[in-house]
């Protein structure tokens, strides 16, 4: 019995003392990644500070260079013009806009002169054409309620919010900025109609248009007469409950049905205000899509200089000097290590 005894007492014992080396060993794990990261901290900052002076040099070589670039360099200007896309022409204005940006890349300029409608001097002053959409959480889930609502039920329990949201791109966005840059700053003012023009003379997106507005119209006179009706028979019914209650002020009656008369007016009621919301969506919606493009904003006819450290040469030509600095000491540092190594073997 005691043999027994003292038999699970090693075996015990053993038990506990691997779980004590498990947890010795995970806590020397963490230690020694906690080791590795200062170790590469401080090696990072001996190497910044043995090649401070090579390093500050670069530095200071790149930004003259830049600030030299950037004095010979003409000035930029820009201006912005913020859309409303309907119809689904966000694609086809993407398009054009990297059709123009790529005329500019290739200074193609008479080409540009003659679709702007401008001189060649002018249009040779054009440096970039850029848009990107205005990024709003509310146009993804107000997308997602009209693709719910004309779905089938069954069909939305396998189609998740995240599922919609991941297959949510930049054409989906209503909103989008276009930015025109150029070395002069006056060029801009007949751009924005020549970029809307070309959206909204084409006969797809007009078709579109007009099916969409005849479909709302209708709708919006067919909500409008079953409002009238409603409203008439609102009044109807307020007279009817009149006449009654003239009716029991002649005599003694009990009258049971009074639940009934107030279930019926408050349907009356809500089936109103449910008219109502659904006249004035329409009405927001036919403000809205009475044109293939909406114009928020127009191009100011004088551009902003564009500056900022993103746009400054001097900048931009240190920060790139000191890179490449510091590649070329790393590449340095790797061929000693490779000749070391070489020279053991």
């Amino acid at each position: 019995m005691t043999q027994h005894k003292n038999e699970e007492e090693v075996d015990l014992g053993s038990v506990f003392l691997i779980i004590g080396r498990g947890i010795s060993n995970f806590f020397k794990f963490i230690g020694s990644i906690f080791s590795s990261i200062f170790h590469a901290i401080i090696s990072i900052l001996l190497f910044f500070k043995n090649n401070r002076i090579k390093l500050g040099l670069a530095f200071f070589i790149g930004a003259v260079i830049g600030l030299l670039v950037e004095l010979k360099e003409e000035k930029e200007f820009g201006s912005n013009l913020l859309v409303q896309t309907n119809f689904d022409s966000a694609r086809q204005l993407y398009n054009n806009i990297d059709f123009y940006d790529d005329l500019v890349q290739q200074k193609n300029y008479a080409m540009l002169a003659k679709i702007f409608n401008l001189e060649e001097e002018a249009a040779a002053s054009l440096r970039r054409f850029t848009i990107e959409p205005i990024k709003n959480g509310n146009d993804i889930i107000t997308s997602f309620d009209a693709l719910v609502l004309s779905i089938d039920t069954t069909t939305v329990k396998s189609y998740s919010f995240q599922d919609f949201k991941q297959q949510f791109t930049k054409f989906n966005y209503k909103v989008h900025t276009i930015e025109v840059q150029a070395t002069k700053n006056d060029v801009f003012s007949s751009i924005d109609e020549v970029i809307i023009a070309a959206i909204t003379e084409n006969s797809y997106f007009n078709k579109l248009k007009e099916l969409t507005n005849e479909n709302l119209n209708r709708t919006n006179t067919l909500l409008r007469k079953n409002l009238a009706q409603t409203d008439s028979l609102h009044r109807i019914y307020k007279k009817v409950l009149l006449e009654e209650a003239r009716n029991q002020n002649q005599g003694t009656s009990i009258d049971f049905g009074n639940q009934v008369k107030t279930n019926k007016e408050l349907a009356l009621f809500e089936t109103t205000l449910t008219l109502n919301e659904e006249l004035k969506s329409v009405s927001e919606e036919i403000t809205e899509k009475s044109e293939i493009i909406n114009v928020i904003s127009n191009f100011q006819p004088i551009g902003y200089e564009i500056k900022g450290v993103s746009e400054n040469r001097g900048v931009q030509f240190a920060l790139a000097s000191f890179f490449l600095m510091i590649l070329y000491l790393l590449v340095l540092k790797l061929n000693v290590y490779l000749e070391n190594y070489s020279q053991k073997k």
